[in-house]
């Protein structure tokens, strides 16, 4: 019986990181693909490419939260770690899955595009300093987290009722200042995408600034919600 259970304690925790590595291995993959078809063909329009983005996290958000809380991003994982409803003891393993799931999106679109994998590369817009993305960043973040941990308060994360506002907020984050940061807030997309492209002399730009912009949503939702909900850590974790 014992040997029964732990046999299906790692089963479920390899769905779990499966579906972290599939989910943002399915967003790096669409914000890769809508970057470098805008940047090099221009069949790709800005209304498209923030839509884009905006669907497919809803989809994941849609698809996965039941299994593994459909994080697909560090950010999230290290937010809802922070917020103390997501086990310590799981946020590297989902950490690495989500890297994982990132840079094998990015080897893959490397073979079908080539040196052009760079314009799906996130980096500052023209004009834009690396401070300035990284600012953007902090503050676009901040809002995408914080509409992630205050919908995990009553329903699963991103479970199929907060897939709309997710897949909204990242929507409306690329609207608003994708053209000064590209409107990563996910560092596993930007960072594997870069390093397939050799452009990692950004990369800080989009570890720092998400990290920073999670940890102030943290603080933020500790004040307006209060401690942890037993609903909230179910929907961190997924089943």
């Amino acid at each position: 019986m014992v040997q029964s259970d732990a046999k299906d304690a790692i089963v479920l925790v390899l769905r779990k990181l499966g579906a972290e590595a599939l989910g943002t291995f399915m967003i790096t993959a669409t914000a890769i693909s809508v970057d470098v078809l805008h940047f090099t063909t221009g069949r790709v329009e800005d209304v498209s490419r923030w839509l884009a983005r905006g669907l497919i996290a809803a989809a994941v958000v849609y698809a996965f939260s039941g299994t593994s809380g459909a994080h697909a991003n560090p950010v999230v994982t290290i937010a809802f770690a922070l917020r103390r409803i997501f086990p310590v003891r799981l946020t590297i393993a989902y950490v690495v899955a989500q890297f994982a799931g990132a840079f094998v999106a990015a080897l893959i679109l490397w073979a079908l595009f080539g040196t052009h994998l760079g314009f799906g590369a996130s980096r500052p817009g023209p004009g834009f300093s690396p401070i300035v993305a990284m600012i953007c960043e902090v503050v676009l973040t901040f809002a995408f987290a914080i509409v992630i941990l205050m919908t995990a308060q009553e329903e699963a994360i991103v479970g199929p009722q907060a897939a709309i506002a997710v897949g909204f907020v990242v929507a409306a984050c690329g609207f608003a200042a994708g053209n000064i940061s590209g409107a990563s807030m996910n560092p596993a997309r930007s960072i594997a995408a870069q390093m397939v492209a050799g452009t990692t002399q950004i990369s800080w730009v989009y570890a720092v600034g998400p990290l920073l912009g999670a940890a102030i949503a943290v603080f933020t939702h500790d004040l307006l919600a209060g401690p942890p909900t037993r609903a909230a850590r179910r929907a961190a974790k997924g089943r």
